[in-house]
């Protein structure tokens, strides 16, 4: 969706389908990927007043993706523990972004765990 413009439900049902996933695993991607497009701009928005210097779409992909669903699951939604959910976020992001992706992730996601009871009265 955010790269080629595929349409995100049908993409990911064909992940899932692929990499037969377990049930489990499949209905919490599809929790995610619905809740990160139902508050696209709210999530953008967060990422955009936490770190002012890098505007979501100036972003690179992955890394404005692991912040939009980090974002979604322990500060809109509260899915996840704060902690494990930054963890997963950083280890995603040194694995699948650049050198610097996994210290820019943890001090975003870091600040806003400081400050979420802030950020969230934003939303």
């Amino acid at each position: 969706m955010d790269i080629a413009g595929h349409e995100p439900v049908a993409a990911l049902d064909r992940l899932i389908e692929g990499a037969r996933f377990d049930p489990e695993y499949a209905e919490m991607a599809r929790i995610l990927l619905s809740g990160v497009i139902e508050r696209l701009p709210e999530l953008d928005s967060i990422i955009e007043r936490t770190a002012p210097l890098w505007p979501a779409q100036q972003l690179s992909a992955v890394d404005r993706n692991i912040l939009r669903i980090a974002i979604r699951e322990f500060l809109v939604d509260n899915l996840t523990p704060t902690g494990a959910a930054i963890n997963e976020a950083v280890e995603l992001a040194k694995r699948y972004g650049s050198d610097s992706s996994g210290k820019f992730i943890n001090g975003v996601l870091g600040s806003l765990s400081a400050s979420g009871k802030i950020a969230q009265e934003g939303l």
